[in-house]
């Protein structure tokens, strides 16, 4: 019987989450610090400081699989498949079709196709394009006694993709019921905002599924400097242009959530301020004819065959996530694309957890190497856990105005030859939160690492490429942030390690400087934006007051140093200083708050302790370390292990 693993419930996927919140990076509360933006209140709830435009930090919470109200399930195997000799594109996409043919369960699936140790030969591009179906590997390492390999060869068609999960086109969710429009009647719905009238709602039920739509009208663009393109600029050329009528809606996909009288109120807040007299906004009810939902990809490596250097007739894409809600991509490692390890596109509450994209082959030029990808009509899309090697713009919204609600959370980065960024045409509340650089700025290039900010007549008329947009708590090793202040908006850099500026130079364009509180200091609270939203969101945030009794009880009698090295490989040392003999345990646990290994539970005497921690069978990514003490609540910390 095909069933859903419910083991980890939501309960324990927010308990994990909260004992993650209460790490605080690096010290004691005593020492931390709180943004003037976003306050933890003494109840566990956040408030929010909203400017004189009404803008305020957006609650990023919503982004990844069911709008992370509930963990990716494990989902039970109903085929079991051994690489053929030759290509396996037919192989593979046989037994996605025979799943295919069963009834989905009570939650929606069908079952997994399950890919055994081996390398799989791959010349066309593997489809999983049915509700409901999921393709699990036994693992994502490089030794096929022991992993799933797809081994991408040949190039036909010229720069495919190698496996698309999803079953529509780039419909940017166009397709609508006829009839179904109605006009916002609300003079101003603001960044943040759920709630707002229409004419007439009584064509509407709760649950629908609907688009909210703003047209991008002369009056609009006139208010954002059309699109802040510096078109006059001596450097700029004739194909530079400002942004036109038509060109960049601004599209919400949403479902309604309450409806009282003509008011609606939808699950997931707006990311821009609509303003009736600028864009007369309306919403409509989405067909779906070619979307579909939960499909999940996980535990393999594609390897993409190359000649190397600069060649680019090759296969072009590892995961193309398109046309699809609820799904994931988690456990997977992809290697020598030329456009994009992971990218999305007319993609909705997608998580992509625990992935690698590494060491792009191509040209070093536009178009190419995006190793994690938010393209059009990307939203609610989560990037966690993940690592960038050697590329261009390692996580980015290439998408425009119709992207929004991106979170980068606990990523990577090294080798990069540009920033992650905002990349284009007004993408909407981008969130990293947590990115790491882990080596500097690369000799030769610029040393921007994060951008939010006005990219001018760049590329095709980019402009402002974001807006209401943070970076958290953030290091890029001694390298450069820009920040930057749109038309009626705002961006945001809180607690970032590294030259945090809006200042041109070393921006490109001179504009306002966007909100920089606490550069350089270490320590803010909380230590992740993200998490505080989801815990605050349900109810399980801990107050001011339970966490400074926390902090006095247990940092007190216990201190848990930064393992080293970090990031490490194959090895790293853990410290733990006693005050006094005391009961211990020390554990191991992965992003999704799942047990890997319990390395220590002892009495130990007063003093310091040094535990190893060698992984065995563990893929890499971003570990918790948690130190129990006489059974109070925990001290964790987190660690990089690169296989």
């Amino acid at each position: 019987m095909r069933t859903v693993n419910t083991k980890t419930t939501l309960r324990n996927y927010l308990l994990s989450l909260s004992i993650l919140i209460l790490s605080f990076a690096n010290g004691a509360w005593a020492q931390s610090w709180q943004s003037a933006l976003v306050q933890v209140n003494a109840d566990g709830s956040l408030s929010y400081a909203v400017d004189s435009l009404g803008n305020r930090i957006p609650d990023f919470s919503y982004a990844g699989y069911r709008n992370s109200n509930e963990p990716i399930p494990d989902i039970s195997v109903v085929t079991t498949l051994q690489p053929i000799v030759g290509d396996n594109t037919s192989h593979i996409q046989s037994a996605i079709a025979a799943l295919s043919a069963m009834p989905v369960d009570s939650n929606g699936f069908r079952g997994a196709v399950l890919l055994e140790a081996g390398e799989y030969e791959i010349q066309g591009t593997v489809r999983v394009n049915v509700d409901g179906v999921v393709l699990r590997g036994v693992g994502d390492g490089s030794d096929p006694a022991n992993n799933t390999i797809l081994r991408a060869v040949g190039n036909v068609p010229d720069q495919r993709d190698v496996l698309v999960a999803g079953g529509g086109g780039q419909t940017l969710w166009a397709d609508s019921i006829a009839g179904s429009r109605q006009y916002i009647t609300t003079d101003t719905v603001r960044v943040s905002e759920r709630s707002f009238e229409v004419a007439d709602a009584s064509g509407f039920t709760v649950g629908d599924n609907i688009i909210l739509y703003h047209p991008c009208t002369e009056s609009w663009l006139e208010s954002i400097d059309y699109g802040g393109t510096f078109s006059d600029d001596p450097n700029a050329t004739a194909a530079d242009i400002p942004w036109e009528v038509d060109s960049q809606p601004i599209v919400y996909n949403r479902y309604i959530e309450a409806i009282d009288g003509n008011r609606i109120t939808l699950d997931v807040p707006v990311y821009s301020t609509l303003i009736r007299s600028l864009s007369p906004s309306y919403i409509y009810i989405y067909r779906k004819l070619f979307v579909r939902k939960n499909i999940g990809v996980e535990d393999l490596r594609i390897d993409i065959e190359t000649a190397g250097g600069e060649d680019e007739a090759h296969a072009w894409s590892g995961i193309y996530v398109v046309g699809v809600e609820d799904a994931w991509v988690r456990n997977c490692t992809i290697l020598h694309f030329g456009l994009s390890g992971v990218y999305t596109n007319t993609a909705t509450r997608i998580t992509v957890q625990n992935c690698r994209a590494l060491d792009p082959v191509s040209l070093i030029e536009g178009g190419r190497r995006y190793n994690f990808n938010a393209y059009n009509a990307s939203q609610q899309v989560l990037f966690e856990g993940c690592h960038a090697s050697n590329g261009r713009h390692h996580y980015m919204s290439n998408g425009t105005s119709w992207t929004s609600g991106i979170v980068f959370l606990d990523c990577t980065s090294e080798g990069a030859y540009a920033a992650s960024e905002g990349h284009r045409r007004w993408s909407q509340a981008l969130l990293y939160d947590n990115f790491r650089e882990l080596d500097g700025p690369r000799s030769g290039f610029n040393r921007r690492r994060i951008g939010l900010y006005n990219r001018g007549y760049f590329g095709t008329s980019h402009g402002w490429s974001a807006i209401h947009s943070v970076a958290w708590n953030c290091d890029v090793n001694g390298a450069e942030i820009h920040v930057q202040k749109p038309p009626g908006g705002q961006n945001y850099a809180i607690g970032c390690q590294g030259t945090v500026t809006g200042d041109r130079p070393p921006c490109s364009f001179s504009v306002p400087a966007g909100h920089i509180e606490g550069s350089n200091l270490s320590d803010l609270n909380p230590g992740s934006l993200f998490k505080a939203q989801l815990l605050a969101r349900n109810g399980q945030l801990v107050g001011i007051d339970d966490l400074a009794e926390y902090d006095e009880s247990v940092i007190n009698s216990a201190q848990l140093s930064q393992n080293y090295p970090n990031p490490f490989n194959p090895q790293t040392q853990i410290r733990i200083r006693l005050n006094k003999k005391a009961a211990v345990s020390l554990s191991i646990y992965d992003l999704r708050g799942a047990l890997v290994e319990e390395l220590l539970k002892s009495r130990l005497s007063s003093g310091e302790h040094t535990i190893i921690w060698q992984p065995e069978d563990v893929v890499s990514g971003i570990y918790f370390y948690s130190l129990r003490v006489n059974n109070r609540a925990p001290i964790t910390k987190k660690m990089v292990y690169l296989r």
